[in-house]
Formats: structure tokens, sequence, C-alpha cells
């Protein structure tokens, strides 16, 4: 009788750094300076505190849509911080917020929600879908999965221009059943890109349970079939995704070939402001992951080495409140993208039939606003 294979290895198990009382394995804990570890949980912080306050924004009908990632900030902000700055990301839903942690500006980023005239992208991208040329970071598509072998694509010219420099590509566990993780992760090991390709597992393709869309013990276990090192991360430990992306980040700049992760973490709240999870999964699942809330793991570490208590944690949220409220304040008053801006960067140099249109657009009397 046929069995599937059943080979202990990183694919299989799960790494951690962060003990459950707040301790840290020695053994692999990366031993991060104050300063480092100061810098990791106020990234955490304001992540959490922005994304309800965005929520709150679209259930307000300031702006139309918001996909938050509460419960799965430990892996966008590990990787920003393990990042170097000539490195590139292509996110999926929920990873945006690297561009913050890599010096965009929180103002342009809040910008980018309301697609507003501040907006550097001009008010073409929904929210959740920001990008920045500033930090090397693209917008996603929507689509399920396009993004991983654009991030193969991108490592695999710099590659050939001799940089030292890598490639991040992101995905959900749903997206490790389409054809373009099987592409992204063909093309990754056969030319040994420099490139990690991370997968999101927060256990829930939308509406669709983890083990009803793949037949894998594990995510991480795909990469075998690919000859792509793998590693089986645990998603709400930041210090271990830390160091899982720091050492596969630096393997690849040495030739080492791409790596995969599975980054093992739930996602708290709806997958999107246009979806109701209590109609697919249970409240008794939601609040046993809030028990591994990767805010409140890093925040248990951080008082048990004596650099956090409730005070400077009230006084942390009340400046990055503060902080968030002072972006939208100046952002949202902005006007929409002047209407003529729709035919810039179609070509580097304007064709005669945009010239024209563009000419006779601006001819036309606009619009009364709703407002």
């Amino acid at each position: 009788m046929l069995t599937a294979p059943t080979v202990e290895g990183p694919d299989t198990g799960l790494f951690r750094v962060l003990r459950d009382d707040g301790s840290a394995d020695p053994a692999s804990d990366p031993f991060l300076s104050k300063a480092q570890l100061a810098s990791m949980h106020r990234h955490m912080r304001r992540l959490r505190v922005m994304e309800a306050r965005m929520v709150v924004l679209q259930r307000q009908g300031r702006v139309g849509f918001y996909g938050s990632c509460t419960g799965q900030e430990a892996t966008p902000i590990a990787v920003g911080l393990a990042l170097a700055p000539g490195d590139w990301v292509f996110p999926a839903l929920r990873e945006s917020a690297i561009m913050l942690v890599r010096g965009f500006p929180l103002t342009s980023y809040v910008a980018q929600v309301f697609g507003n005239s501040r907006d550097l992208l001009k008010g073409r991208q929904m929210p959740s879908h920001m990008s920045g040329r500033s930090v090397n970071q693209v917008s996603w598509s929507s689509c399920i999965g396009p993004q991983i072998p654009q991030a193969v694509g991108c490592a695999m010219a710099m590659q050939r221009e001799n940089k030292r420099n890598i490639a991040v590509g992101f995905s959900g566990d749903g997206a490790t059943s389409q054809p373009d993780f099987h592409n992204a992760m063909t093309f990754a090991a056969r030319f040994r890109a420099p490139c990690l390709i991370i997968c999101q597992n927060n256990h829930w393709s939308i509406s669709v349970p983890t083990a009803k869309q793949t037949a894998s013990a594990t995510i991480a276990v795909k990469g075998r079939a690919y000859g792509v090192p793998s590693v089986r991360v645990d998603g709400n430990d930041v210090l271990a995704v830390y160091v899982a992306v720091r050492d596969a980040a630096a393997r690849a700049r040495d030739g080492g070939g791409p790596a995969f992760l599975e980054c093992v973490t739930y996602r708290m709240g709806a997958h999107s402001t246009s979806d109701d999870p209590t109609r697919y999964r249970s409240n008794e699942e939601v609040e046993s992951w809030a028990k591994k809330d990767p805010l409140d793991r890093l925040e248990r570490y951080l008082r048990r080495a004596g650099l956090l208590d409730d005070a400077a944690i009230a006084a942390m949220d009340a400046e990055l409140t503060a902080e968030i409220e002072r972006a939208i304040d100046e952002v949202e008053p902005a006007p929409p993208p002047d209407r003529t801006a729709l035919f810039d960067d179609v070509y580097a140099q304007p064709t005669w039939p945009l010239r024209e249109q563009r000419a006779a657009l601006a001819q036309l009397p606009k619009a009364e606003s709703p407002h």
C-alpha cells in the first residue's frame, strides 16, 4: 500500500525563538540590541493601531476598502527589518507595511488609502495595494499569486547584473495551489535565483480552510518537489521570522539560491472589510489563536527583559495614535487626482492620440463633487 512520505525536516517542524512564557531559546535567539528590539516593537504596535483606524475609516465611508493584517504583524515587520535597502519586495494583501519599516513616509502611505491627489500612485490602486519606488516595493494586483513569479524574475535580473540584492515574493496559503506558485518555484530552483518566497499561512484562503485546499502535510513541504530549501516558521514569533529571513537572505546573496518559508499564523479579523468571517469559522477558533497573538508574545519577552512596562505601552499608544491622526488630518482634505493624470505614465513620451485626448478631456466640464 502506498503511503505519504513522513520524512521529518525543517519543512515539517516549526522553528521558534520565543517560548510561551516570554523567554527565548538561547540556541536560536538573534540577541538583538535594545534599540533593534525597541524598533521592532514600535513598528508592530504602530501597525496594529494604524490598521484598526483604517478599518474604522472604511466603516465610516471615508475610504472604500481595507484588508487588515491584524494577528499577522510579525512577518511584515520582521522582513522589513531583515532586508537590505536594495532588495525588492513583491507583497500580497497583508505585507504593505514593509514599506513603512523601510522608511516610506506615513503620510504618503495613508494617502494611498484615500487615493487622492496626495497619493504618489495618482489614485490608480485600491486601498491595501500600496507601493513605492523609493523603497523598492511593487504593488500587487489582487489576483492570487502573480507577484511570486514576478519576484523570481526580478531576482534573475539582478543575478544577471551581478548584484548582491534579493527579491522577496509573498503569497497566502491558497496561492500555493495556483499555477503561479509552480512557475515561480520551478524557475527559482532551476536558475538558482536570489529570492525568498514567503507564504503567510493564516489558515484561511478567504473562507476556505487550508485543510480543504491542499493535501500537503505542511505548506513548506511543497518546496521538496522543486529542490528549494524550505522552512516552516512560527509566524507569530517575530524573532523566529527575523532569523529565518535573515539567514535565507544571506544565503541567497552568497549565491546559495532561493528559499521558501511558510510562516504559520492566523488572520484574526476579516479577510477584508468586504468579508464576514463569522459565516465560516467559529469564535472558539479565533479565541484560541488570540492567545498566540504576535504582539503579546513580543511584549512578554520585552517585559521579562525589563525593557517594557504598562506605562511605556500607554505612552507609545498615545504617541502612535496622535501620529496617525495627524497623517489622516493632513491627507484626507486633499482633492481627487487631476483627471488628466489618467494619461500620465502610459508612455515615456506621450503619443499624439494621448495628447489630443488629454486636451479634449480638459475642455469638458468637471462633475460636481458628491460632498
